[in-house]
């Protein structure tokens, strides 16, 4: 099994070709290789309309591309095609990107609902991305800081143990089943729950963790019996809201993999990579770092399993505060003019939607 390992990279700046004339035959190059995903050959570019020079200097210039890194001819063909050096200059330096269209905008409105809650809202994000582009979608959910607890309520069940009801950032519910060292009547756990609200209604899970952890150190002789009871059930309750494992990555169009990766082998190992999680959630946590789009062309995700493919993401924001990413994984031959958009947009639609919900 291929390893999901990384390691440090180190970007190779690209020399920029100064021709204009030069640069305008690069484009049409990549364009084509990303339309038709075929090796490109001098002499079909040198009768496209606007080019005014002869296949020989067309190949000249193919040669000083390949000298600078940013094509290589696939040894099936005499055609040339880009190198991810190449594609890299190629998003930098000579994409034209536009903004999605009114209608475009819509339908992701139309789908990332503020009705719909948190966890509801990403999987909706995720599974629409997948859909405008046919490629695979990954969406990290809110951070633990970023969820907020509405209400809790404790019921009591036989053995020991108990349910704790979560309302979360108002419209999410989450039930969890815990084991005391005591049974509780129902009058204690109303109180305790009553307590809960009170105290810290409306602080993230994150919060409520810290603050309770501080207060078990306090001197248990100088409380209530409530406040004792409260605690003793509530850190129960949230002890597992620190773990990495909450920060939950949704994945949509698996499948799509299929379409575009190297051999099932890889196929097989990415899918193996995206249900162990850890490795794709560290990449995307270090877009965290950075507003706005960012894009990793093969080898510049420093994992080895991507090293065939791109990754377009988007951080989003709730009130104000980073609380996930959202990204599109793909061939390094996707079309970034579309792609890069659409992500862009829908990281902000999903931010917007999350504010409401």
């Amino acid at each position: 099994m291929v390893a999901w390992s990384s390691r440090r990279v180190v970007k190779k700046k690209t020399e920029e070709p100064v021709d204009s004339r030069a640069k305008h035959l690069f484009k049409m190059l990549v364009e084509r290789y990303i339309s038709e995903g075929v090796p490109v050959a001098s002499k079909m570019l040198a009768t496209q309309p606007g080019v005014d020079v002869s296949p020989a200097t067309v190949r000249n210039i193919m040669a000083e591309f390949e000298a600078q890194g940013l094509v290589r001819s696939p040894h099936t063909s005499a055609g040339k095609i880009p190198t991810n050096l190449g594609l890299r200059f190629f998003v930098d330096s000579l994409l034209s990107i536009q903004p999605l269209n009114e209608a475009q905008v819509h339908q992701v409105e139309h789908e990332l609902n503020p009705d719909l809650s948190p966890k509801e809202l990403v999987e909706s994000a995720s599974n629409l991305l997948s859909h405008i582009t046919h490629m695979t979608c990954v969406v990290t959910l809110p951070k633990r800081d970023q969820v907020s607890l509405r209400q809790v309520e404790f019921l009591p069940l036989a053995g020991n143990r108990l349910l704790v009801i979560l309302v979360l950032n108002d419209r999410e519910v989450q039930n969890r089943v815990i084991h005391t060292d005591r049974e509780y009547d129902e009058s204690e756990l109303t109180q305790a729950a009553n307590f809960i609200n009170h105290e810290y209604g409306g602080l993230s899970l994150m919060s409520i963790r810290e603050a309770l952890l501080r207060s078990m150190q306090e001197d248990k002789d100088r409380m209530s019996t409530m406040m004792q009871t409260a605690l003793d059930v509530a850190t129960r309750a949230f002890e597992d809201t620190g773990d990495e494992d909450h920060q939950q990555l949704v994945v949509s169009g698996e499948t799509n993999l299929l379409d575009f990766a190297g051999d099932s082998k890889t196929v097989r190992t990415v899918f193996e990579a995206f249900s162990r999680k850890g490795g794709i959630l560290h990449l995307l946590d270090r877009c965290l770092d950075t507003n706005g789009i960012q894009l990793f062309i093969g080898e510049e995700s420093g994992y080895d399993l991507l090293d065939e493919m791109s990754l377009v993401t988007s951080p989003y924001e709730v009130k104000g505060q980073l609380a996930g990413v959202l990204g599109v994984l793909g061939p390094t031959r996707m079309a970034y003019q579309e792609v890069i958009p659409v992500v862009d947009i829908t990281a902000r639609v999903l931010g917007a939607a999350m504010d409401y919900s």
